[in-house]
């Protein structure tokens, strides 16, 4: 089965040695997401704000790759401070709508950059 890299200008540029998404058959993997400004590589300043511009950066690689956050079927979430846990929900009803993908979240230690939230997600196109 051959890869397709995917990328895309209205996300952020890799800040390392990966793709924004890999592309095998109809499984598609986007890479972990912070809240990057696509325009200035500037992270967004406060929870609320990465939550919504991490999210943003998921729909602008998942649209590069001919699909759409519905059709994420598994979203992993990695917070520095899992207290933002609430507001990750409240965020995700914004940008998803049922049947919502599987999803998983992880307090880690730290996070590229400094941000306070990383997204990565599968998708699956028919």
């Amino acid at each position: 089965m051959a890869r397709q890299v995917i990328h895309t200008d209205a996300a952020p540029k890799a800040i390392g040695t990966y793709s924004q998404a890999v592309r095998c058959g109809a499984t598609v993997y986007l890479a972990g997401q912070i809240a990057l400004d696509p325009a200035t590589m500037e992270l967004a300043a406060g929870a609320g704000p990465q939550i919504h511009r991490v999210f943003q950066n998921l729909q602008a690689v998942a649209r590069a790759a001919g699909g759409d956050l519905k059709d994420v079927v598994k979203l992993t979430v990695y917070l520095t401070d899992l207290g933002h846990f609430a507001l990750v929900n409240e965020t995700m009803a914004a940008y998803f709508s049922p049947p919502y993908p599987a999803r998983a979240a992880v307090g880690v230690a730290s996070l590229p950059r400094g941000a306070l939230v990383e997204m990565d997600a599968v998708m699956h196109l028919e």
